[in-house]
Order: structure tokens, then C-alpha cells, then sequence
């Protein structure tokens, strides 16, 4: 079941005027398309790491 970003928006107390509801709903299915299937993913091929270096841009 997919929900709508006017579904979920309502969910919460948010009405978006119309013409932002179509940029809204837009950048949603972008974001839906690029998220595709992570249900059934490998969790080997998930897992992300961050290193934080306070000052560290000058790392390689």
C-alpha cells in the first residue's frame, strides 16, 4: 500500500495549497522512485559509516 504526500501531510495538520501539492506530490514520487524496493535489500549492502573530523576537511 502506498500512502499519498496529501495523506500523509493531512495525517498531521498540514493542508498545502494546491499548486504546492503538485511540487509536493512531484518530489515525492522522485523520492519514492529512488528508494525503490528496500524491503528484501541485504543488510551487508545497507549499512552506511560516517566519520565525523572536527575541522577534518583538509583530510584526504
Amino acid at each position: 500500500m502506498s500512502l499519498s504526500i496529501e495523506s500523509v501531510l493531512a495525517a498531521k495538520g498540514i493542508h498545502p495549497k494546491p499548486e504546492h501539492l503538485k511540487k509536493l506530490e512531484s518530489k515525492w514520487e522522485e523520492i519514492e522512485g529512488l528508494k525503490g524496493n528496500l524491503a528484501n535489500i541485504n543488510l551487508d549492502d545497507a549499512d552506511i559509516s560516517l566519520r565525523n573530523i572536527p575541522g577534518g576537511d583538509h583530510v584526504a
